[in-house]
């Protein structure tokens, strides 16, 4: 797979579609898009590891929730991040996911910044998983 993830259109607010092979890639890509929306992650070195651990009644409240806790890192600790590794798993009442984001603390000579995401939303949010491929879009509030 290629493409990791697209811009959608959107008239106030910034969207994207991820990809991934299952379920968890495709999250992992909807946090680089995340933070593109903010720096050039190409320009993020991964020099600081964080740990996320979430659980959720639904797929789409897991995204949700992905995406707010990492807003809450760059928002508390001024860290912007480019690499990412996610485990979901289903559990009694619904999804685990136990995740690793590396990243550095935001330097503004280093990582010109782009649109500041003020807040997740649930706006047109999709998740769609066939045998081999899934995809997750999510709009963020700017």
């Amino acid at each position: 797979m290629t493409k990791r993830f697209e811009w959608v259109e959107h008239p106030s607010d910034i969207g994207f579609r991820a990809y991934g092979h299952d379920l968890a890639e495709a999250f992992e890509n909807a946090a680089l898009a995340f933070f593109e929306v903010m720096v050039d992650t190409s320009k993020v070195e991964p020099r600081e590891e964080v740990t996320v651990e979430l659980e959720a009644e639904d797929e789409g409240a897991l995204l949700y929730d992905w995406l707010e806790r990492l807003l809450y890192f760059h928002d508390t600790q001024n860290l912007v991040m480019s690499k990412f590794r996610v485990e979901i798993s289903g559990t009694n009442g619904g999804f685990k996911l136990i995740a690793r984001a590396w990243g550095e603390p935001f330097d503004p000579a280093k990582h010109p910044e782009r649109t500041a995401v003020k807040a997740m939303t649930y706006h047109m949010m999709e998740i769609k998983c066939e045998p081999e491929r899934c995809s997750v879009q999510a709009v963020v509030d700017i």
